[in-house]
């Protein structure tokens, strides 16, 4: 790898782990049970961290490991952060802060665009994702299982708020607003948009793939020309 590509890898690295330490100073109540991981965009924090270190140590020859499909479902989590906290934060702020107390803008603006983008060109344009899907499928089931079992049958039990009309506990507010069909379903349509955006973000590097592999048999053909 370039020192360029190490450099911002180093840069993506340090960020990202910077943000996700910040996130233990930032609890108001360590008798919240699950702190920070109590939210989606954490976790997708947690697993930016472990793929900014991964792709550092390819850089410095550390691994061999390119843990492709891993990489794959973190693009697809960081898409699903983004498309969702965006459009349900533009319906209504309330959707997540229903006292108004929102993020810092640095750290709203870094968990929710700056850091899926700075994970998504790395993935897209250097490293090269999407080349196992069946995995990538397979980790977006289990995931897509295991995040709302956690905050059901875990978090929300052990947690008195944010209180909503239906019930209390759940980390977002408006899933408090929900009754558990609602809840269900919302869960569901996740996971079923996971899949879509796994299908889009195929696309992106095939298609990506594909001009790489035009421009360097263009050059190939002019050197021997």
């Amino acid at each position: 790898m370039t020192s360029r590509t190490t450099m911002f890898r180093a840069a993506v690295f340090v960020l990202a782990l910077g943000y996700w330490i910040y996130q233990f100073f930032r609890i108001e109540s360590w008798t919240d049970y699950g702190w920070q991981f109590r939210y989606l965009t954490i976790w997708t924090l947690t697993a930016n961290v472990i793929v900014a270190a991964q792709m550092l140590r390819l850089s410095l020859g550390r691994t061999t490991n390119e843990i492709p499909a891993f990489v794959s479902f973190v693009v697809v989590m960081n898409i699903s952060v983004v498309v969702n906290y965006w459009r349900l934060y533009l319906a209504d702020p309330e959707n997540f802060y229903p006292e108004g107390d929102t993020l810092d803008w640095w750290q709203e603006y870094y968990l929710h665009i700056v850091g899926p983008l700075l994970m998504w060109f790395d993935a897209f344009f250097i490293h090269g994702v999407f080349r196992r899907l069946k995995r990538v499928f397979m980790y977006a089931v289990i995931f897509g299982i295991a995040y709302p079992l956690w905050i059901e049958g875990i978090v929300a039990p052990l947690n008195s708020e944010p209180v909503g009309t239906v019930t209390s506990g759940l980390p977002y507010a408006f899933l408090n607003d929900m009754v558990i069909p609602e809840r269900l379903i919302f869960y569901c349509a996740i996971v079923v948009s996971n899949f879509v955006f796994i299908a889009i973000g195929w696309g992106i590097a095939h298609s990506f793939a594909r001009a790489t592999t035009r421009r360097a048999l263009a050059r190939e053909a002019t050197v021997v020309n």
